[in-house]
């Protein structure tokens, strides 16, 4: 039997806030939404007024251009909108990615959006926020998603490279977020070189370097003779991996930096030569530590594999429940 509190309504479009008249993370376009983050599956065009993170306003507007309303939050600003008492937290997912944390009558619930636990030099670590009612992902919710340490990801494309000075390492990375992150986790184990970067990537590696991210040397491949490729380390959407566009590369080895690379056949479909396991997304084991450190008296589960969540809730006396969410489909190249 559910606990939910009965100001708070999920819905298939989204997480209905009753008395703020408001909706998180809106599948549709509605007056009144708080946005977690900018991933398409979150984030869109189309409301009268949105609360955000100033970096994700920032990249909304970059991808969708600007609302009528548009109010920037603060990590950490509380909200008064009609009664309930609004914050937003880190989550660890992107570059101004957030929980949304309220609280109404005496009762607090927490939505996630997307969330990971693992170190990243791009964006603000994750913050547990206790809560009455936790709402949580669980796009890796199996126990066989135990994602290995980035570092040793890196190392293996650092490896490749250096085993290919006369090729180049092409990675496949999704525009916002995973880009960055490759990028700046190159940048830890002391890649200095420049990297180059097909042109979907620059305007949002632009907006992270203006927001204070360090990603050291980029330059653009376009225009870049192709002998100067060779031994260097290029970034492109997944969906130019096998386009014409890579074609002009100095044999490429194809690599794709995806949480789903941990999945072999998801890697031969790709014709991916050197799968990087690198997520943006919490696995198994930052699933189940989150809750029991959240500490809910009930989950909600938003996507992904609720299945396994649910029985391992059961397990541990927490309730639980799923939550059927349009337009939160996996995505293969944002995880």
């Amino acid at each position: 039997m559910s606990s939910a509190p009965h100001w708070i309504e999920p819905h298939p479009h989204g997480i209905f806030v009753r008395p703020a008249n408001a909706w998180i993370d809106p599948s549709r376009p509605v007056a009144r939404a708080l946005v977690t983050h900018g991933h398409a599956d979150h984030a869109r065009g189309g409301h009268e007024a949105v609360w955000a993170t100033p970096e994700t306003l920032a990249i909304i507007n970059l991808r969708y251009g600007r609302y009528p309303g548009e109010n920037a939050v603060d990590y950490g600003t509380t909200l008064d909108l009609n009664g309930v008492k609004v914050s937003f937290h880190p989550a660890g997912h992107v570059l101004g990615s957030a929980q949304i944390r309220m609280e109404y009558q005496g009762e607090t619930v927490v939505v996630t959006g997307d969330f990971k636990r693992r170190p990243d030099p791009s964006c603000a670590p994750f913050e547990v926020v206790p809560c009455d009612i936790f709402i949580t992902e669980a796009t890796f919710g199996l126990p066989v998603f135990r994602h290995p340490p980035t570092s040793d990801e890196i190392g293996k494309l650092l490896g490749m490279r250096a085993a290919h000075p006369d090729r180049c390492v092409l990675v496949g990375a999704y525009a916002l977020g995973k880009a960055q992150r490759v990028i700046t986790e190159l940048r830890e184990l002391c890649y200095h070189e420049p990297i180059y970067l097909h042109g979907a990537l620059e305007k949002m590696c632009a907006l992270y370097a203006d927001h204070g991210v360090d990603m050291g040397p980029l330059l653009p491949v376009a225009g870049t003779d192709k002998d100067d490729l060779r031994g260097a380390i290029i970034l492109a959407p997944p969906s130019a991996l096998a386009d014409r566009w890579s074609r002009r590369l100095p044999d490429p080895i194809t690599a794709m930096a995806s949480g789903w690379m941990r999945v072999r056949a998801r890697a031969q479909q790709r014709g991916v030569e050197l799968p990087l396991i690198i997520s943006d997304h919490a696995d198994w084991d930052e699933l189940t530590t989150t809750i029991r450190e959240v500490a809910p008296k009930e989950v909600w589960i938003t996507h992904g594999r609720e299945e396994a969540l649910l029985r391992w809730c059961e397990l541990h006396q927490v309730k639980a429940r799923a939550l059927a969410m349009v337009g939160r489909e996996e995505e293969e190249e944002e995880a």
